[in-house]
């Protein structure tokens, strides 16, 4: 009959085995995984670069940005970028991403607080859920 006898759960007392066409098993097998895939939630993360010394227009334009991005539902990574000797404006540089998780305290959460990497200074802010 062209049929094959496949151990469906070899785990089970007594193991459990059908008689089925193997390769259209394999086949629906890959389409249900396919399709669980596709139904799980993909995390974008969407990045906003400041400097220690942004300036208010610059700031407000960017926050809105960072608005429409959590909006949209994806992750923001905020960050300022400090070049050459800039890094001794640390304290300005959180104090614009705590100001800037201020601003948008009603739209997303603070995932993470401000922390130093290198020259970097970064803070991931995520999505608040819409009832």
């Amino acid at each position: 009959m062209e049929l094959d006898l496949v151990e469906i759960s070899p785990n089970a007392k007594p193991p459990v085995c059908k008689i089925i066409d193997y390769k259209k098993f394999l086949y629906e097998q890959k389409k249900r995984e396919k399709v669980l895939k596709a139904k799980a939630a993909k995390v974008v993360i969407k990045e906003i670069r400041f400097g220690p010394q942004t300036d208010e227009h610059d700031y407000e334009f960017k926050k809105k940005n960072a608005l429409k991005f959590l909006q949209e539902g994806a992750k923001l990574k905020a960050f300022v970028f400090f070049k050459g000797r800039s890094i001794i404006f640390k304290e300005q540089g959180q104090i614009l991403l705590l100001r800037l998780a201020q601003d948008l305290e009603e739209h997303g959460k603070v995932e993470q607080l401000p922390k130093l990497e290198g020259k970097r200074m970064i803070m991931f802010l995520a999505p608040k859920k819409v009832k």
